[in-house]
C-alpha cells in the first residue's frame, strides 16, 4: 500500500485547539519566528504542564 503524499509536500501537525495556527519558523539570521506571542505559548505551558518537582524544593544552602 502506497503513503498518501500531500501535494505541498508539508503535512499540518496536529496543535491543541488553543494554539491553532501556530507555526515556528528560522529566519535567514538564524532566529526563532514564532506565528503566537511568546507570553500567550509561555501562559498555555503553564496551565498545561506539571511543575518541575526540582524546583519545588529548591532551597539555597549557602
Amino acid at each position: 500500500m502506497a503513503k498518501e503524499s500531500n501535494k505541498s509536500g508539508k503535512k499540518a501537525p496536529k496543535v491543541h485547539p488553543e494554539l491553532e495556527g501556530f507555526e515556528l519558523n528560522i529566519d535567514s539570521f538564524g532566529q526563532i519566528v514564532s506565528s503566537i506571542d511568546r507570553d500567550k505559548i509561555n501562559q498555555f505551558l503553564d496551565k498545561h504542564l506539571p511543575e518541575d518537582k526540582k524546583l519545588q524544593n529548591n532551597t539555597d544552602e549557602d
